[in-house]
Formats: structure tokens, C-alpha cells, sequence
């Protein structure tokens, strides 16, 4: 049992230490300038605010829900493009299947754009 604790410690000691250096580093980089930095709050520091007017409203006000759905029609087109990319670069490699399969996504995504076209995310007042 003794002999297969020192093996595991052996293989992964350097695991270990670089771990350790790495907290370590990490802590000092984060405390050191809580020590070292001068301290003087004025009232523009201590504002909620920094750029350059007084703040209005509630932070918490409610957002028109077409927010949302240009978010969605962002991540969908977003989606799109970044699997498009290396599809087209294999396409001769990956035959019929990755044809029908890129077909069958891009119909998927079709449909979301539809819907987010149906729900009047395009149409802005």
C-alpha cells in the first residue's frame, strides 16, 4: 500500500509543486495590490457610476423581451457561421453523410430564424 502511495506521489509531484506555484502566484498577484495601493476614496470614486452623468431609473427595470430575441437571433446566425467555416473546408473529405447532416442543421436553424421573424424580433419601433 506504502509502495503504491510513493509511486503516485512520485509521478504526479511535479503536478503537485506547480499547482502550489501557481496559487501561490495567483494569491500574491491578488493581495499585493490591496497592500501596496494608496487608498484615497473621493466622492467620484465612491459614485455608483463612472461615466460622466448621474444615474437614472432603476437598474432593475424590465428589458422588452426583443432583446432577447435578437440575442437568440445573434447566437443562431452565430452558430451558423462558425460551423459553416470548417464544413465547407472538409467537404470533400466528409462526403454525402456531412452534406445531409450540415442540411439537416442549417433546416434547424431556418426554423428558428423563422420563428424569431414570425414573433417581430426584425421589426423595431
Amino acid at each position: 500500500m506504502n509502495e503504491a502511495i510513493l509511486e503516485f506521489t512520485k509521478a504526479y509531484f511535479p503536478i503537485i509543486v506547480f499547482l502550489g506555484f501557481a496559487a501561490f502566484i495567483a494569491t500574491a498577484l491578488t493581495a499585493l495590490p490591496f497592500l501596496l495601493a494608496v487608498h484615497k476614496p473621493d466622492d467620484q470614486k465612491l459614485s455608483p457610476y463612472e461615466c460622466g452623468f448621474e444615474p437614472f431609473g432603476d437598474a432593475r427595470g424590465e428589458f422588452d423581451v426583443r432583446f432577447y430575441l435578437v440575442a437568440i437571433l445573434f447566437v443562431i446566425f452565430d452558430l451558423e457561421i462558425m460551423f459553416l467555416f470548417p464544413w465547407a473546408a472538409t467537404l470533400g473529405k466528409i462526403g454525402t453523410f456531412g452534406f445531409v447532416s450540415m442540411m439537416i442543421f442549417l433546416f434547424v436553424l431556418t426554423i428558428g430564424f423563422i420563428y424569431e421573424w414570425n414573433k417581430g424580433a426584425l421589426e423595431w419601433e
